[in-house]
């Protein structure tokens, strides 16, 4: 499938706006029906990195925060970004660790996903972390984070029924609930 030639076509492009984290991009175009066209896309300066810390007695962590672009309070598996430069594997223990406290002696990439493919470039990952050690968290000064250690059936049954609404959380656990065995992990 990857053969399939693009049918679009990029007339001019130009940035509109730029800060630490994105760039917004005007495009003008010709669309796949040979028509002429606008595209709007923010271009991330970062990966999304979400981590599943599960300890030997099946639980997990969640961390609950206000997200202002949403205005409401969100439980989310540990997340943060990795520069375009950064390991995503580096940054998952980072963010583990600055989050939740937590290191982790494995850490192993679950799955690769994009975030929302219509209007931005943005990738993620979710990694499993086992083999836990307990530390202090780091918060960075935007975040002021509640954290949760609770069974990792339930983090799942909040990823189905709508207590968790982050696309990468809800992706990550459903894909570790639909093939906890691979993983060596009883739900």
């Amino acid at each position: 499938m990857s053969d399939r030639q693009n049918p679009w076509k990029t007339v001019q492009q130009k940035n509109v706006y730029e800060n630490s984290w994105i760039r917004i991009e005007h495009h003008d175009v010709i669309n796949p029906q040979g028509k002429p066209g606008i595209y709007g896309k923010v271009c991330f300066k970062s990966r999304a990195v979400g981590i599943i810390p599960v300890d030997e007695h099946g639980y997990t962590w969640l961390v609950g925060q206000y997200r202002y672009t949403l205005h409401k309070w969100l439980w989310e598996i540990p997340m943060g970004g990795a520069p375009l430069h950064e390991d995503t594997q580096q940054a998952a223990h980072r963010e583990l660790r600055e989050e939740t406290g937590l290191r982790a002696g494995n850490m192993q990439p679950i799955m690769f996903l994009h975030t929302s493919k219509s209007v931005t470039d943005e990738e993620g990952c979710v990694y499993l972390a086992t083999d836990l050690v307990a530390g202090d968290t780091e918060f960075e000064e935007t975040e002021q984070i509640e954290i949760v250690h609770l069974p990792l059936r339930e983090a799942i049954a909040m990823a189905q029924d709508g207590r968790i609404t982050d696309i990468i959380s809800i992706a990550g656990l459903l894909h570790l609930a639909l093939n906890a065995g691979r993983y060596g992990l009883v739900l």
